[in-house]
C-alpha cells in the first residue's frame, strides 16, 4: 500500500508556478494565511530541507524561531517515539505525568533569578502570553497592561491587543480587549526627530513616564510586557538603558515586569534569555517556540509568589504540556548542555555579523545591520538618507530569488523591509556560509535607482 506522501506528493510540480499542491491549498485553505515561499516541505534534518521534489534548501527560518535544536534532531525524535509507546494524552489535569513536572523543574532552574520559582506548561506562546497577563492581574489586583510599539505577543484577542502593530495582525479584529496602553520601543536606527541613536531608550522611557501621567496611573498598571528584543518588529535591540529602566519604573510603581522570551529564548541570542544580556531579571517570562524542538510546547515561569496568586483551576487547558511535547523539550534541554548550544550559538552569530557588517558597507540599501547572538537582520533602504524601506515587491523577490537559488529566509518589521536570520543553532559553519553566499548573489543583483526624483528598486535575475 502506498504511503500519503507516495500518494499525494511525490509527483507533485515544482514549487514556484500554478502546481497541483497550490492548487489544492487555494482551493480548500484560507487566504488568511501568509506565506514566505511557495515550498512544500517533505523532509527536513538539521539546518536543511528539500521539498516534494527533492531540491535541498538551507533553512534560516528554523520555523520562525522554533527549531533552534534543528530539523528533526535524534535526541528528539526518539524521545517522542518512546513516549508515544507509552501515551500519547492524559490530560494534567486528570492524571499527571513526570514529565510535565520535570519540564517545570528546569523551567525553574534556567530561568533567571535568585529567588523560588514555579512554571505552568501551555501551548503556544499567545496563550503564554495570555496567562503571564492573568496571572500579573490577579497578584496584583490591577487591570491596566503596558505593551510597546512594533511588539508581537500572538493573535488571541489579549495578545493582539498587545501586539504593536496594525497590518496585517490587528486589521480588523476589533474591538480589542480594554486597559492596553501602547508607549514607544526605542528603535536606535528610527529615532524621532532630534533624537540620537544612542538616546533612543532614554526618549522611551521618557515617554513611558508621560504615559503614565497622561493615560493611565502606574498605581492602576498591573503588568509592563516587553521582548527584550523585537522579533517580528525586526530584530530591533534596545539601548542598554532600557530594560534597567523598565525594571526601575516597575519596581517603583509595583508593577509586574514580563519578558516575552517567545522567539528570543532558548540560545538565539547566545544566551539563554535574551534579557540575560541586559542583566535585568523579569518577574515573570514567556517562552515557546524552541523549547519543544519543533512540538507545541509553552509556557509561564517566574517568581512562585505570583505564579501561586491564582487559585487552583484559575490556569490550565486540555493540551497544555502535552506528553509527547514534553518529552520533546527534556531532549532539548540535553542537547543544549551536551552540545553546547549556547557557545554554537555565539559563533553562528558571529559568523552571520560578519557577513552582515560587510554588506552593510558594501551596499547603499543595506540601513542597518543589527542584531544579538544568532538572531541577526539587515533592514534594506531604498533612500538611504531617508531611511525609505525598500518597497515590499522588492522584498518579495529577494525572499523568491533565494528559495530559487536554495535559502529559506523570512522578513519582518515596521515596513516588512528587513531580512532576518534564524538559521538552527546545530548548522555547520559550512552550511551557515553556503547560505549567506546565496543571500549575497541576491543582494548583489538588487539594484537601486532614482527616477525622476523618486527611488525606483529591481532585482537582476
Amino acid at each position: 500500500m502506498k504511503t500519503l506522501n507516495e500518494r499525494t506528493l511525490k509527483h507533485s510540480p515544482a514549487p514556484g508556478g500554478q502546481s497541483a499542491l497550490w492548487s489544492r491549498r487555494e482551493a480548500s485553505v484560507s487566504r488568511a494565511l501568509y506565506h514566505y515561499t511557495r515550498i512544500f516541505a517533505d523532509r527536513a534534518k538539521g539546518a536543511v530541507l528539500w521539498d516534494t521534489q527533492g531540491k535541498r534548501y538551507l533553512d534560516f527560518a528554523g520555523g520562525i524561531g522554533t527549531l533552534n535544536v534543528g530539523h528533526c534532531h535524534p535526541r528528539v525524535v526518539a524521545a517522542i517515539k518512546e513516549q508515544a509507546e507509552r501515551f500519547l494524552h492524559t490530560c494534567f489535569h486528570v492524571a499527571p505525568y513526570e514529565g510535565y513536572v520535570r519540564v517545570c523543574e528546569h523551567l525553574t532552574k534556567v530561568a533567571p533569578g535568585n529567588f523560588p520559582k514555579k512554571a505552568v506548561l501551555l501551548s503556544t506562546g499567545a496563550e503564554a502570553v495570555e496567562n503571564a497577563v492573568k496571572i500579573a492581574r490577579r497578584y496584583t489586583g490591577r487591570e491596566g497592561i503596558v505593551a510597546f510599539n512594533l511588539s508581537f505577543h500572538g493573535r488571541t484577542l489579549m495578545a493582539l491587543t498587545l501586539t504593536g502593530k496594525e497590518k496585517p495582525y490587528r486589521d480588523g479584529f476589533g474591538p480589542y480587549a480594554p486597559e492596553v496602553y501602547h508607549s514607544p520601543y526605542p528603535y536606535p536606527y528610527r529615532t524621532p526627530a532630534g533624537v540620537s541613536a544612542d538616546k533612543a531608550g532614554a526618549y522611551a522611557l521618557e515617554r513611558l513616564n508621560e504615559l503614565f501621567e497622561v493615560k493611565v496611573d502606574p498605581k492602576r498598571v498591573a503588568a509592563m510586557i516587553v521582548e527584550p528584543v523585537l522579533g517580528e518588529g525586526g530584530f530591533v535591540v534596545p539601548t542598554p538603558d532600557f530594560l534597567p529602566g523598565l525594571r526601575k519604573l516597575c519596581d517603583r510603581h509595583g508593577i509586574v515586569l514580563i519578558f516575552d522570551e517567545v522567539q528570543t529564548g532558548f540560545g538565539r541570542t547566545g544566551t539563554m534569555f535574551a534579557g540575560e544580556h541586559a542583566g535585568v531579571v523579569p518577574d515573570l517570562m514567556t517562552v515557546a517556540k524552541s523549547l519543544g524542538g519543533g512540538l507545541p510546547l509553552s509556557g509561564v515561569v517566574g517568581k512562585a509568589k505570583i505564579m501561586d496568586a491564582v487559585s487552583p483551576g484559575g490556569l490550565g487547558g486540555t493540551y497544555g504540556g502535552n506528553p509527547l511535547a514534553c518529552a520533546a523539550a527534556l531532549a532539548v534541554f540535553e542537547i543544549f548542555e551536551e552540545e553546547n548550544l549556547l557557545k554554537r550559538a555565539q559563533a553562528i552569530g558571529r559568523l552571520i555579523e560578519k557577513r552582515f557588517k560587510a554588506w552593510e558597507r558594501r551596499f547603499d540599501f543595506v540601513g542597518e545591520a543589527r542584531g544579538l547572538g544568532a538572531m541577526q537582520a539587515l533592514e534594506l533602504v531604498a533612500e538611504p538618507k531617508t531611511k525609505a524601506p525598500l518597497p515590499e515587491d522588492i522584498m518579495r523577490s529577494i525572499l523568491d530569488q533565494c528559495a530559487d537559488r536554495g535559502l529559506i529566509i523570512l522578513k519582518a518589521g515596521l515596513y516588512n523591509n528587513v531580512l532576518r536570520s534564524l538559521a538552527p543553532l546545530v548548522a555547520s559553519d559550512q552550511e551557515v556560509e553556503e547560505g549567506l553566499d546565496i543571500l549575497e548573489s541576491v543582494l548583489s543583483g538588487l539594484r537601486v535607482k532614482a527616477n525622476n526624483g523618486h527611488r525606483s528598486s529591481s532585482v537582476k535575475r
